[in-house]
């Protein structure tokens, strides 16, 4: 069961009614700056951090993002399962915009992003088949499902790079693949998640039909944000509702992903390393 929940999302998801002990944490890791301070709180006598993937004011385009800032800083303070909230393009007539998605795969088609907190001198490949961790997921389809909207559990989820939106013709060529969303910020968050031994979990907030569907509008700012205010709503019911129903979440693998992923020889990583990549892989690296 988890006992410290971090959420990546919008500016305005710490301000979730019954928070409590809010306090502001500012966080140095050896990969820069995390994309804001990091908002910490109780809910329930759950504790909670919040970081605006963006920033506060949405200052970081999706490229710009630093990922393993991010998913570091929560680490190194004891996070040890994530929610990341998003807005996505829905690619499936069923999945109207208004509706939550908590998807289970990811395609990744991003470009140039670092991807994994291994290299410069430490090899480690974790398993990536499940991307999300369904007992995490569960408890979050459970609670977007409180919301009285509705909640699609599973499905996969498309990462471009941004921050154009599609062309027609490669929003047309991601159907043909069974994509059900498409967004640009999950990915590598997922992954990096992952290697830090982090559970981790999505809810998709469908805002259009990106640029495929013949009968609506092509996504725009302007629709997005007419959505978003509603969603983002529904994603803070749903993110309080899993903060109070942890005790509810099945035992997973993800806290020892690492426990057999590093292949580099202990006795040949540096000082250096280590001291970098401690709250990633101190219990197996001494």
């Amino acid at each position: 069961m988890s006992t410290y929940l971090g959420i990546i999302g919008g500016s305005g998801l710490y301000e979730m009614e019954g928070l409590k002990n809010i306090d502001t944490v500012n966080v140095t890791t050896p990969f820069g700056d995390p994309s804001d301070g990091i908002i910490t709180g109780t809910l329930d006598g759950m504790k909670m951090a919040f970081i605006p993937r963006h920033g506060i004011g949405h200052r970081l385009t999706p490229s710009e993002i630093n990922y393993r800032a991010n998913i570091w800083a929560l680490k190194s303070i004891g996070v040890d399962a994530v929610i990341g909230i998003s807005a996505v393009g829905s690619m499936k007539d069923e999945i109207v915009p208004g509706d939550l998605v908590v998807p289970h795969q990811f395609i990744d088609r991003t470009k140039g992003r670092p991807s994994t907190f291994f290299g410069g001198g430490i090899v480690g490949h974790v398993a990536f088949a499940d991307p999300v961790c369904h007992a995490l997921a569960d408890v979050v389809s459970k609670g977007a499902g409180t919301t009285g909207a509705r909640v699609h559990q599973g499905g996969t989820y498309i990462c471009m790079e941004g921050p154009q939106f599609s062309t027609r013709a490669e929003s047309n060529l991601y159907r043909t693949w069974g994509v059900d969303v498409i967004g640009m910020t999950n990915i590598p968050e997922a992954k990096l998640a992952r290697e830090a031994e982090l559970c981790y979990s999505t809810v998709a907030l469908a805002t259009d039909y990106d640029c495929w569907h013949e009968t609506e509008e092509d996504v725009s700012v302007e629709a997005i944000l007419k959505i978003m205010h509603k969603n983002v709503e529904n994603a803070k019911k749903a993110i309080a509702w899993a903060a109070r129903n942890m005790s509810e979440k099945a035992a997973c693998g993800c806290g020892e992903a690492l426990k057999f992923a590093i292949v580099t020889d202990p006795s040949v990583i540096g000082d250096e390393v280590k001291k970098k990549l401690e709250p990633i892989i101190g219990k197996y690296v001494k």
